[in-house]
């Protein structure tokens, strides 16, 4: 199916996806940033990815020396650019996750909002392997995925966005155990608690998993 965010859900469709009427979903969205502003506040370099049009990045941007953000769409990219244009410290590069041509002086990487599962160009651990490859000695590594007592809101956010037009109707039957399926091919996976700790433990590096909200579960690995 090709990369549905960069193809369908680019740019000013992707506003649309986070201008949600729901006040719960709003809640997952702040607290999921509270959280990483918290975490990373005062960090030199940071890296975005999947960093669609800079709405995570705006947000940081205050408490960071530079910020950098990658995405595969180049209406994203652009959209970006203008939006964090007030922003000297932001700088926004149409890029493929999977092949990061970057130096490694990163402080942190931050692979947020699902994106183990939106960044479908290659496997979610060689992924987390490619952003541990860009962090100095001593960087962290964020992946934050829904938790499992968000699926309710998750599945009524899903639907908002189906009925703007922006992706096509829940197959109900399909969309289950994690897993938001639309008629229209549209899948959005989500990797377990399990799942984490298994592609943690194989990476090998010390890592911790928390909780933020009853909304968002982040993996923080970090590199020695």
């Amino acid at each position: 199916m090709g990369n549905y965010y960069s193809e369908k859900l680019g740019a000013n469709s992707l506003v649309q996806v986070y201008d949600t009427d729901l006040p719960r979903v709003s809640q997952y969205l702040k607290s999921e940033i509270d959280f990483v502003r918290d975490s990373i506040k005062g960090k030199k370099n940071v890296l975005e990815l999947g960093c669609g049009y800079g709405r995570i990045m705006k947000e940081l941007a205050p408490c960071v020396e530079t910020i950098t953000g990658i995405d595969l769409s180049a209406e994203s990219v652009e959209l970006a650019k203008s939006y964090l244009s007030d922003n000297a410290n932001c700088r926004v590069i149409q890029m493929d996750a999977m092949n990061m041509d970057l130096p490694s002086n990163f402080d942190a990487v931050l692979c947020l909002q699902n994106g183990l599962s939106a960044i479908s160009s290659g496997s979610p651990f060689v992924l987390m392997e490619q952003c541990l490859q860009k962090l100095l000695s001593g960087g962290k590594a964020y992946f934050s995925t829904y938790s499992s007592k968000f699926w309710d809101d998750r599945v009524a956010w899903f639907k908002e966005q189906a009925n703007k037009g922006l992706l096509g109707q829940l197959d109900e039957e399909l969309t289950k155990d994690g897993n938001i399926v639309c008629v229209d091919g549209f899948r959005a996976t989500t990797y377990s608690e399990n799942d984490l700790i298994d592609m943690a433990n194989k990476i090998g590096c010390p890592y911790k998993l928390i909780e933020i909200d009853q909304s968002s579960l982040f993996l923080i690995v970090d590199r020695p």
